[in-house]
């Protein structure tokens, strides 16, 4: 075996051969200093849609990222071809840390978290009166997914034209959310857009609802005209709505002060199997006051819970207990498995 001494040339040392005839690997890697910043905009099958500058630039996420995925509203570090012409690609080499991340699952027994947009303000929590009949349940689900993602967040309620409004804004009466109502008339016409815009300006709001619920067409009227998405209907039989936006899309709002509006898909379900069961009770910020006889480590779904009270005295909606402690025992029950 042949030793090597202190004063050794590089002709003496032998190098593996490589089979592959490319450079050897290595572990440093470059810093990327003259990368462009952008920010994601569309995920459609490992392709990203970032804009950089003032130009729409798709890219793909580079190999030393590993498993870290960019998602819609990530601000993102390109290198390569920046110049947004046909059949061009640029490299993501880096994500910026994220202010928010919204997540959902499939269901609550579902263990992959979906993130459905990041760096967003506001959660937009858009329900029909009528046709479809809106869903309290899903309501409340978007509001646990909200504040667990520091998210502030605003309902907006449609199709006033067909259904009142009062009995579902009385649920909610006792936490203060903010709420825009519309009718179908306001939407065509432009007013209901005019009302919401003033909840948007310079934030990046994430849109989510039902099938069915006019989100997108709701998103039409606050985007520039160029940019809008294609709409459905409501199926008179199920009365479920036809999905028409098939990935989350961020769109900047037509006349304003750097604000974004994010069209996600429509949702049947928002599950929550991310959020810890004694982060739930935030969403109910009017039944938060009620835990302070709570003993301790309660799970406000026992005998000694002070909140049967609490709503007994008249200090909550029934109907929002209800509702908490259907979370609750679904997110128990994910627990136990």
């Amino acid at each position: 075996m042949r030793r090597y001494g202190k004063h050794t040339d590089e002709d003496d040392i032998r190098s593996r051969p490589n089979r592959k005839g490319n450079r050897p690997r290595t572990h440093i890697r470059p810093k990327h200093e003259d990368a462009a910043e952008g920010m994601v905009l569309t995920v459609d099958r490992g392709r990203l849609t970032c804009l950089v500058e003032d130009r729409v630039v798709l890219a793909m996420k580079a190999r030393e990222l590993g498993r870290k995925a960019a998602v819609v509203g990530d601000i993102v570090a390109l290198v390569g071809d920046l110049s947004g012409k046909k059949d061009t690609l640029a490299r993501i080499v880096r994500i910026a840390d994220r202010t928010s991340v919204l997540r959902r699952t499939a269901d609550d027994d579902d263990p992959y978290e979906r993130v459905v947009v990041a760096n967003a303000h506001q959660l937009a929590i858009v329900t029909a009166l009528a046709d479809p009949e809106p869903r309290p349940r899903l309501i409340d689900r978007c509001l646990v997914a909200a504040y667990d993602a520091g998210l502030a967040p605003l309902l907006v309620l449609t199709k006033s034209d067909l259904a009142s409004p009062d009995k579902l804004l009385e649920a909610y009466g006792h936490i203060d959310l903010p709420h825009v109502v519309t009718s179908r008339e306001e939407l065509e016409t432009g007013g209901a857009a005019d009302r919401v815009r003033e909840h948007l300006d310079g934030k990046v709001t994430a849109f989510v609802g039902h099938s069915g619920v006019g989100k997108t067409t709701l998103v039409n009227a606050l985007v520039p005209e160029d940019l809008r998405r294609t709409t459905g209907h409501v199926n008179a039989v199920t009365g479920r709505g036809r999905h028409t936006t098939t990935s989350a899309l961020a769109l900047p709002l037509a006349d304003s002060h750097g604000g974004w509006v994010v069209d996600t898909p429509g949702v049947r379900s928002f599950g929550l199997a991310h959020v810890d069961p004694s982060r739930v009770i935030n969403a109910f910020p009017d039944l938060v006051p009620g835990t302070e006889g709570c003993p301790r480590a309660c799970s406000h779904d026992e005998q000694d819970c002070a909140l049967d009270q609490w709503v007994a005295d008249g200090h909550a909606d029934p109907a929002r207990l209800y509702s908490l402690r259907r979370l609750l025992a679904t997110r128990e029950r994910r627990e136990g498995d």
